[in-house]
């Protein structure tokens, strides 16, 4: 079972940081148009806009594959006294503990997209509605969620951690 769910995880992960690196590409664009529209004296309009918006779909677009390569900040200062055991379940506990976070985040942005419609907000100059980005938002929030929830199952049942993994693979 926890193959499955790792392989069901890694295809929407590997989706997440595909949209997110697609944000990138976009916000690369309109920067570079924007600047060299300013230098002739015509910037991109609604650049600030769209930049703002595209940033929402970059950072949490890319939150789980950060997590998934073991890109985020960890303090070991302690591991090496620990046994193994204890780290593992420590290590059970963060990614738990992230998953829930990750949770509350999509549920609170969710309750925001549904006073966004309700309030019918939008961008400042392109008129964007605000919601389609918090519930992008909301989806790249679960999928994070997800992702650390199948960590810490593959964790505490085979002891295989993806992220140590990962940085073996990068350190070899």
């Amino acid at each position: 079972m926890p193959e499955i769910l790792r392989k069901i995880a890694d295809g929407l992960i590997g989706l997440s940081a595909f949209v997110g690196a697609l944000g990138v590409l976009f916000e690369v664009v309109v920067i570079g148009v924007d600047v060299t529209g300013r230098a002739f004296g015509t910037p991109l309009y609604g650049s600030q806009d769209l930049s703002t918006m595209t940033f929402v779909i970059v950072v949490f677009g890319g939150m789980a594959i950060c997590d998934r390569i073991g890109g985020h900040i960890s303090v070991d200062v302690f591991e090496s006294r620990f046994p193994a055991a204890m780290n593992r379940w420590i290590n059970v506990g963060s990614a738990l503990l992230g998953a829930v976070i990750f949770v509350f985040i999509a549920y609170a942005v969710a309750e925001s997209a549904k006073l966004s419609l309700l309030l019918n907000l939008s961008t400042n100059l392109l008129d964007l509605p605000k919601a389609w980005f918090q519930w992008a938002l909301c989806a790249f929030a679960l999928i994070t969620a997800f992702g650390m929830l199948v960590r810490a199952v593959e964790l505490a049942i085979s002891g295989r951690d993806v992220t140590r993994e990962r940085q073996q693979q990068v350190l070899e």
